[in-house]
């Protein structure tokens, strides 16, 4: 299975804005789920967004109200956009499977600061 292909990071101010995008197998993420995940260093990675095949959508407490994932399943793509960034929110994003998972994508590095 070929790894997701994240995109999208850079480096925003606080109350800034970001899309992120993955691009990945259809067949996998329609199985799977959809899910973002974000790592700093020294912590474990934590799922930040999730879609689910029922278009179920689950969220970490401290991105509600800021970030959404929607995905294209006939573009094999899965969004991650990201409203109201706060310091953070900085870490390095990846993009998988959230009922299963392949291998780990490079990541797209998300650096808020002023």
């Amino acid at each position: 299975q070929v790894q997701p292909v994240e995109s999208g990071g850079g480096l925003v101010q606080p109350g800034g804005s970001l899309r992120l995008s993955c691009i990945a197998s259809g067949r996998f993420f329609a199985i799977n789920g959809m899910g973002w995940y974000r790592q700093v260093p020294g912590k474990q990675r934590e799922l930040v967004a999730a879609l689910y095949s029922d278009r179920r959508t689950t969220y970490l407490d401290s991105v509600k109200g800021r970030f959404t994932i929607s995905g294209d399943n006939a573009k094999s793509t899965v969004y991650l956009q990201m409203n109201s960034l706060i310091p953070e929110d900085t870490a390095v994003y990846y993009c998988n499977g959230v009922l299963g998972r392949i291998a780990w994508g490079q990541g797209t590095q998300v650096t808020v600061s002023s």
